[in-house]
């Protein structure tokens, strides 16, 4: 039921107060009309005496005597059905590609919900991206939550384009499609992405909701859900195979906590809510598979490390929702190699459940350890000659030096339209072993070395 109020007591930033509404519902949308204007707001709390609600397009000219607060009855919602597929939005689901809205199948309230613990299907499929620091000794799997911890200057938006446009499920027939949600971009990111996307001709299995960094702090709020809310229509009723890329996480709860600090809350660490965790999780745990259904929904939330800081909140609170991690490197990124993934400190903590056979390759999980413990022999004999010199090195040492410097430009190093097989991938893996004595290769089965190396030629 519409309900009409001229009672606005206070303007405070993006906030108004709205004296004697005892109804109102958390979430719930409210139309402000001033001069003819129609601006958007949502309930942000609400008490026997008045409601707070954040408006979406400013407060800017909104005076308390000259504008009249509707209370719709509900909350925001997304029209979804698969003409969505191919067309960009803005952060609240308006179109920003020119053509009209796409015939809507439903309207869906865009705050969903944490899938069910119980109803849970544990993830057991590879995702290829293409990428072999993350396919070969990183490997995403349907349904998991990946995060990409990144820093300022860093190329995570050139990643974020690639894997877009090459991932795909390879065992398994059902359509796959991406969801990309960027908060807080510039322009020129903006025209980057919808550039990537339809450069290599992802944007026609794609939805993207671009919030511009000039935008309303507020509608960065709402972005990551009309996104996922995208992504479960796709995944749970159309039974494909999503892949949710979310950007910049950083970006979002900058803005949760600007937010927080109009409502006069109590801040918790370095002035973000006490309550982000929850906040965060409410948007990770939306992806996953479901008992019964077809469909999955894979997310990689992508955020920037304030000032490279691992023990920010951000990066922290992700760190414990999520599922690993995906670091990129400022010392490869020096070194001109592209994507900088550090694949030491890297971890995906569900990658022994999608690779192997069946999935990958026999030898992938082998090969995999066996490149890891190579490649950290390798950077500490590194570390040992710039310390020492390269005469306090064994040949051995030396010989894993070269391991090392070789598995960064021939294995991680990619150009950005290259998409690796993983077959080419264990074939380049195969292929950097060969340099090392047989004797060393201590985590790989001899009936793999004796089916595989063979055939890799030096």
């Amino acid at each position: 039921m519409i309900r009409e109020f001229r009672s606005i007591s206070e303007v405070n930033g993006p906030l108004v107060f709205v004296e004697g509404v005892s109804d109102a519902g958390y979430g719930e949308l409210v139309e402000f009309q001033l001069n003819g204007e129609i601006r958007h707001g949502q309930v942000l709390e609400t008490t026997d005496r008045f409601s707070l609600v954040q408006v979406f397009e400013g407060t800017q000219g909104l005076t308390p005597k000259t504008t009249t607060a509707r209370f719709l009855g509900r909350g925001l919602t997304f029209g979804v059905s698969e003409g969505i597929l191919g067309r960009v939005f803005d952060g609240l689901g308006e179109p920003l590609d020119g053509k009209p809205r796409p015939f809507v199948d439903k309207y869906v309230d865009i705050n969903g919900a944490p899938i069910n613990p119980v109803s849970r299907e544990y993830p057991a499929e590879f995702i290829q991206t293409g990428i072999s620091a993350i396919d070969g000794m990183n490997t995403l799997v349907r349904g998991q939550k990946l995060p990409i911890f990144s820093g300022s200057g860093l190329p995570h938006a050139r990643l974020a384009a690639q894997i877009a446009s090459q991932a795909k499920v390879l065992s398994s027939e059902e359509k796959f499609a991406v969801v990309f949600a960027a908060m807080g971009i510039t322009f020129e990111e903006a025209n980057f992405f919808i550039q990537s996307f339809q450069k290599t001709g992802a944007i026609e299995r794609s939805v993207l909701f671009l919030n511009l960094a000039d935008d309303p702090t507020i509608e960065r709020i709402a972005t990551p859900r009309f996104a996922l809310t995208a992504a479960e229509y796709l995944a749970f009723e159309k039974d494909m195979h999503v892949l949710a890329i979310v950007t910049d996480m950083t970006n979002y709860c900058e803005a949760l906590r600007e937010i927080s600090a109009a409502r006069r809350e109590v801040p918790g660490r370095r002035g973000y809510p006490g309550y982000m965790y929850t906040d965060l999780a409410s948007i990770y745990e939306r992806a996953g598979r479901i008992k019964g259904k077809k469909g999955s929904i894979t997310q990689i939330p992508i955020l920037t490390m304030p000032e490279d800081d691992r023990t920010h909140p951000i990066p922290d609170l992700t760190g414990y929702i999520t599922e690993g991690q995906i670091f990129l490197s400022r010392d490869l990124q020096h070194k001109n190699i592209y994507p900088p993934i550090d694949v030491l400190q890297s971890l995906s903590r569900l990658m022994q459940r999608g690779i192997g056979e069946g999935h990958t390759r026999e030898d992938h999980s082998a090969v995999s350890n066996q490149l890891y413990a190579a490649y950290a022999r390798g950077k500490e004999a590194r570390e040992l000659e710039i310390v020492l010199g390269e005469a306090a090195l064994t040949d051995l040492d030396r010989l894993y030096v070269k391991f090392a410097d070789r598995l960064e430009s021939e294995f991680i190093a990619q150009g950005e339209d290259e998409n690796r097989a993983i077959e080419e991938t264990l074939a380049i893996g195969w292929r950097l072993l060969r340099m090392l004595p047989r004797s060393e290769l201590k985590r790989i089965r001899d009936e793999y070395i004796n089916k595989y190396l063979p055939k890799v030629e030096s």
